[in-house]
């Protein structure tokens, strides 16, 4: 059977496995995620619960079909001690049981997500995008407050963000879906030296937009209240909308055009601090040589990020799988 497992192992089979073992052996708990980019994700979560008793393997739903996504995992039969899913919360976590998938992925003991909609999202942790830029231009110059711009832009996107739960919770997503969202909140043009212009500028569409659906949808302003109370409930607050949004928008439409353009600045900053400093020609030229070999992908290094380990999202994640893991002692000593 080599490595991999084929698709009818389930829990009940990792537990026969585990008791197979001796009694000083490592239990294995696999936990099966969504896809490639999730797995390094939830090893960050997963490895400080491992010691001597236990140990995590986590992986993909199947190896003999290329099925991938939060369906695969969670249509994975037997969950249970020894087998859990890992998965991105999306707006069902914020749907609160409204769906059968939002049930599923809230109710069952042996399935964790993200608190936020995903781990795009946490990838782009406001507090942590400042050592993203030094990680990628070698340059600890604090040019652009992250903090701030992004809270500005969560307050700014904030109602139509709920505009657009309620549209999920009463089933008129046709008519506003999460597309439409990421579409009005694309700030577009951003200036690091004047970041205002794209907060005001999203202000006036998300104001426009916001009117359309009250115009549309004139009795629904109980029910929208409603929601907004809910979402805040849940932990989301008006300044930190950006990490409950759909996270490849926030990531590739938000975050990373303001890390390019704050990356560009610090990058030619450093390369005329060498300009500057060089005592000659050739000193010049090794320098910048060494200086732009050591520069890394911006992309890529906002996907390796791990700042969100000290976020309440994450902390909320490590609180579910300690939850989890205290039950599964208890019921083994019992």
């Amino acid at each position: 059977m080599g490595n991999r497992l084929s698709d009818n192992l389930n829990s009940s089979y990792f537990e026969a496995a585990n008791k197979l073992k001796s009694k000083t052996a490592r239990r294995r708990i696999v936990a099966y995620v969504e896809s490639y980019d999730d797995i390094f994700f939830w090893r960050t979560v997963l490895t400080r619960f491992e010691d001597d008793t236990r140990y995590f393997e986590v992986m993909l739903p199947t190896h003999r079909k290329l099925e991938r996504g939060k369906k695969a995992v969670l249509a994975l039969q037997g969950l249970g001690e020894a087998m859990i899913a890992c998965v991105d919360a999306d707006y069902d976590y914020l749907l609160n049981g409204a769906t059968e998938q939002s049930r599923r992925v809230l109710e069952s003991p042996y399935v964790f997500h993200t608190y936020a909609y995903a781990i795009e999202n946490l990838q782009c942790y406001a507090p942590s995008l400042h050592d993203v830029c030094v990680a990628v231009t070698l340059n600890d110059h604090r040019i652009f407050d992250f903090e701030d711009y992004l809270r500005q832009y969560s307050e700014t996107i904030f109602p139509l963000f709920v505009w657009s739960v309620w549209a999920y919770r009463t089933g008129r997503h046709n008519h506003f879906s999460m597309s439409d969202l990421s579409r009005v909140a694309d700030p577009g043009g951003f200036n690091v030296s004047n970041p205002q212009p794209s907060i005001d500028h999203l202000r006036h569409k998300v104001s426009t937009r916001v009117h359309q659906l009250q115009q549309q949808y004139p009795g629904a302003k109980e029910e929208y209240l409603q929601t907004k109370e809910l979402v805040k409930s849940l932990g989301v607050t008006p300044q930190t909308t950006y990490l409950y949004m759909q996270g490849h928008s926030v990531f590739d439409n938000v975050v990373a055009p303001i890390l390019n353009k704050v990356c560009g600045k610090l990058r030619l900053e450093r390369e005329e601090e060498i300009c500057r400093t060089a005592r000659h020609f050739t000193q010049r030229r090794n320098e910048m040589s060494c200086y732009e070999h050591s520069q890394q992908d911006i992309r890529q290094m906002l996907k390796k990020n791990m700042g969100y380990m000290l976020s309440e999202c994450f902390r909320r994640i490590q609180q579910d799988i300690n939850t989890f893991l205290t039950k599964e002692r208890t019921s083994q000593e019992t």
